[in-house]
């Protein structure tokens, strides 16, 4: 796969006249028709239903574009709550799946009417409590424990992850639930992430329909929705093909129709919760090169930082470089490209060949549509930076502001001090 940046160096520096770098830009073109694959991909189930992770890219004006498609929201968080009421998302447009729920995010999320999924067993009596009744509505997670593992070796390993019921408490909490008045249920599991393969959500799909299958039988409960979750993944490395949306689409059909059809249970909604699929490849973070250094190894200095792209300091996750302008020059040099802050992980890329860089070159990288702006923090007391729509005639709309200085000391407003820093 030969990855290639959405923007060109002219539209960069038309850009910067009027946004300095560093800052994350998304295409607005690409959003669009990966929503539009995804919808056609799932339409031969009439319930189909694609909740946005917010937490992946938490922006209204990136949200609102999904919503044209049908998407809702897959919220975690009182604050993702509120971001999805604000821009109109309500009732059945909103699914609550979170662990270690404050009472209050319970309270709030059925205020909203969103479907709460439930991540513990103990999390029955939490929600009834704070409710004073139990919705009619309510999803579960199901963690089946052990390893999860597909033909080609993808892996995982639920049994080590802390989410979700084993399937013993599942059963028991269909029935619980089912005697105090819960008419409809759905069933949610997240086994693996990042998956690069069309294997991934048939896999899930036929272990979760066959469970379906057995509660339904067995507890008598209603299954309405299947929540296939997340994680099918994008190819960060330019090594790896491309998930087909469209062929993952069918082989949940053909299961479907082999498990639940054959039950007489086709009535079942499908529902999946992809951020990084939806939003990955469709955003990346425009730096300029500010320093070079040269001692035991060469570097050269950025103007962004880990507190714009947590996921490589954190993860030591690959994100591909492109030097803008030098695209078809040799990659015969070797760089970390690193950023300010003061930890030696905050870096872009270790020993990568690259073009010869010079300083104020801009640096595309690539992948951050999702897990990329939201997971910055403030750390060294770095700005979080501007985010850019690409739009699809070509101009660029400002769909938020960079952080300023007042940001960051805004939670001192209410001491004396906060008046010493001039604002």
């Amino acid at each position: 796969m030969d990855k290639k940046p959405f923007v060109t160096k002219q539209q960069i520096e038309e850009i910067t006249k009027t946004y300095p770098t560093p800052f994350h830009i998304y295409d607005e073109k690409g959003i669009r028709e990966n929503a539009k694959a995804v919808k056609e991909a799932f339409s031969w189930n009439p319930g189909f239903k694609e909740y946005f992770a917010v937490k992946a890219t938490p922006n209204p004006f990136l949200i609102d574009i999904l919503r044209e498609y049908g998407c809702g929201c897959d919220c975690s968080s009182m604050t993702e709550l509120m971001l999805a009421n604000a821009i109109g998302c309500e009732g059945k447009d909103i699914m609550f799946s979170s662990n270690d729920t404050p009472p209050a995010e319970f309270a709030y999320a059925a205020k909203l009417g969103a479907t709460i999924n439930l991540d513990d067993f103990t999390h029955i009596a939490c929600l009834e409590e704070t409710l004073g009744k139990l919705p009619e509505t309510i999803s579960c997670r199901f963690n089946p424990g052990g390893i999860f593992q597909m033909s080609n070796g993808i892996m995982d390993n639920p049994g080590d992850s802390k989410y979700g019921f084993t399937k013993e408490q599942l059963f028991e909490g269909f029935r619980i639930l089912k005697e105090k008045g819960v008419k409809n249920f759905g069933i949610h599991a997240f086994l693996a992430s990042n998956t690069v393969t069309n294997e991934y959500y048939p896999i899930l799909a036929k272990q979760l329909f066959e469970l379906a299958v057995e509660l339904q039988k067995e507890t008598g409960a209603h299954i309405c929705f299947i929540n296939l979750s997340g994680g099918v993944g994008i190819p960060y490395t330019p090594d790896k093909e491309p998930n087909d949306i469209r062929v993952i689409g069918e082989g949940v059909h053909k299961v479907y129709d082999e498990v639940l059809g054959k039950a007489g249970m086709d009535d079942v909604a499908i529902y999946t919760e992809m951020g990084r699929f939806m939003m990955g490849p469709y955003g990346a973070l425009v730096t300029q090169a500010i320093h070079e250094k040269h001692t035991y190894k060469e570097y050269i200095g950025v103007d962004a930082c880990a507190v714009n792209l947590m996921r490589p300091a954190m993860y030591g996750a690959y994100h591909h470089i492109t030097v803008l302008g030098k695209e078809n020059e040799p990659c015969d040099h070797v760089y970390d490209v690193t950023g300010s802050l003061c930890e030696n992980n905050d870096k872009f890329a270790i020993d990568r060949n690259l073009p010869k860089i010079d300083m104020g070159d801009y640096l595309v990288i690539h992948d951050t549509g999702a897990h990329g702006f939201a997971m910055g923090y403030n750390y060294n007391g770095k700005l979080k930076s501007a985010e850019l729509l690409l739009k699809e005639d070509g101009s660029v709309q400002l769909i938020r502001r960079a952080e300023e200085p007042k940001d960051y000391f805004a939670t001192f407003d209410c001491f004396p001090i906060y008046k010493k820093f001039g604002f």
